[in-house]
């Protein structure tokens, strides 16, 4: 064989190199932009012939799957939280009131937010405004190691 002949001449760049040496688009993938035969969500050709239609039991365990997922949303949130401050206008947001401020504290020293506290936007604010007031003349932790 000679060095013309060769399909690794040296003016290729060094790397993996292709097994078919003539046709360079056998392995390419096509563009983004064309219209692909899987349907709109893309098929990966790349993955192996495609399986056909799918069996009975595969659609029933699909189907199971997906009731499971819609059950553990559901179940997530069984009730509307109610702002505890909005309800009761008897509590009074206040720095030095550190045993009302500690309920608003993770264990970790960090605020709670308002998913999980139940409290309206309006007295998060001031929540938080509060907690780093009691933080800042050392009445509440910054960390966890502060306690």
């Amino acid at each position: 064989m000679s060095a013309p002949d060769s399909p690794n001449t040296s003016d290729r760049p060094a790397g993996p190199s292709n097994s078919s040496a003539g046709s360079e688009d056998s392995g390419a993938r096509p563009p983004r932009g064309d219209s692909r035969p899987g349907g709109d969500r893309g098929d990966r050709g790349d993955r192996g012939p495609s399986r056909g239609p799918w069996s009975v039991k595969a659609r029933l365990r699909s189907a199971a799957r997906k009731k499971a997922r819609k059950g553990q949303k559901k179940g997530m949130f069984q009730r509307r939280k109610v702002c505890r401050f909005c309800a009761d206008k008897t509590a009074v947001l206040n720095y030095r009131e550190a045993k009302t401020l500690r309920l608003f504290i993770s264990e970790t020293g960090k605020i709670t937010p308002r998913r999980i506290s139940g409290t309206c936007a309006k007295h998060q604010r001031k929540l938080a405004s509060e907690i780093k007031r009691a933080r800042h003349i050392a009445l509440l932790p910054y960390a966890a190691s502060h306690y």
